[in-house]
């Protein structure tokens, strides 16, 4: 291939930054597109902001743009970057009036993580499909209930918009974009030199926090969930949670829902999960880990992490157990994964 090529139009790609903009949101796209240029001559990035001065960003790193988003011209594609302060903080009358300005002159809009915030506020994602990160998720569904939010998506294309979840998201979704552009040679290329995945397995919970749901309220609850965590692999059941808790099926499976949000098998699953998940990432054999978790079989452990994050249990610990030379340890994640 050859390094660069004079016969394609340079699209001009403008982004949005903003004080306390999160910097790999609009860093990791950025050079993307910039390593794409060593294939071909594709892209002009262009950064902005509202009133064409510098921003600080999230890491507190000043960053200098190239003018205002109202005196910037067209675009090809608009990127709107997100923030990790809270939307109602970021999203200001000015931020929003630049993101409204640059989506009226482009032909692609872009968001990267809670970017999704400045145009849900702008309407301009009512009845439109829209990934954001999955800690943000479920706050934009519910202020915004006309936009379908998908939480577990890297990146969603609904016609000329295009969503990402949270920062390295931003990655994987500029190289789609490019591939749309210029094809896959030149999205590959980009990705080898970047020293990143082409494209991900799985959804955005392999990824996200494991501690879901609130603590056991009441002592007879924390019983039974202390037998559950103690010994994962006995084979459990609600009949023998509900005679060690020496209360009826009924009323035990009342406790559960009420207070954990799911009922005693769930729970078991849960758990189980978390425990052959914690194994994985100690190093453990799918087969060690499943039968040290309860699950019976490989076969039913692959099954389980099929369904829950879309990846097998064997390239899930390929890509996020800690090599063997790292020097830092990972904190311990909690004992239950993270719900699907």
């Amino acid at each position: 291939m050859s390094s660069i090529s004079s016969e394609s139009a340079r699209r001009r790609v403008g982004i949005l930054v903003f004080d306390g903009v999160k910097m790999l949101d609009f860093v990791g796209p950025a050079e993307v597109f910039v390593e794409a240029n060593q294939a071909v001559n594709g892209y002009e990035v262009v950064l902005l902001s509202a009133d064409g001065q510098d921003v600080q960003t999230s890491i507190g790193a000043r960053v200098a743009v190239g003018g205002a988003a109202a005196e910037a011209g067209r675009f090809d594609t608009v990127v709107i970057p997100g923030s990790e302060l809270p939307a109602s903080v970021f999203v200001t009358p000015e931020v929003l009036a630049a993101a409204r300005h640059l989506s009226a002159h482009t032909r692609r809009l872009v968001s990267i993580c809670s970017g999704t915030a400045v145009l849900a506020e702008l309407g301009l994602l009512d009845g439109r499909r829209v990934t954001t990160h999955w800690k943000y998720a479920p706050d934009l569904a519910r202020k915004f209930p006309a936009v379908e939010v998908e939480p577990d998506a890297i990146f969603v294309r609904d016609g000329n918009l295009y969503s990402s979840a949270g920062v390295a998201a931003g990655v994987d979704l500029a190289l789609a974009l490019v591939e749309e552009d210029h094809g896959a040679d030149v999205a590959r290329r980009a990705a080898q030199l970047l020293v990143v995945y082409m494209q991900r397995a799985g959804g955005q919970s392999q990824f996200s926090a494991s501690l879901t749901g609130p603590l056991p309220r009441s002592p007879l609850v924390r019983t039974v969930v202390d037998l559950i965590c103690a010994n994962p692999a006995f084979p459990h059941t609600v009949q023998t949670l509900a005679a060690h808790a020496r209360v009826s099926v009924r009323h035990l499976t009342r406790l559960f829902r009420s207070e954990l949000e799911h009922s005693p098998a769930e729970y078991v699953a849960f758990i189980r999960f978390g425990v052959a998940r914690d194994m994985l990432h100690a190093g453990c054999s799918v087969t060690e880990a499943a039968m040290g978790a309860g699950f019976g079989s490989s076969e039913a452990l692959r099954r389980a992490f099929i369904a829950r994050l879309g990846i097998s249990p064997r390239k899930y610990q390929q890509r996020f157990r800690t090599t063997g030379s790292a020097k830092w340890s990972a904190l311990p994640e909690p004992a239950i994964a993270a719900v699907s």
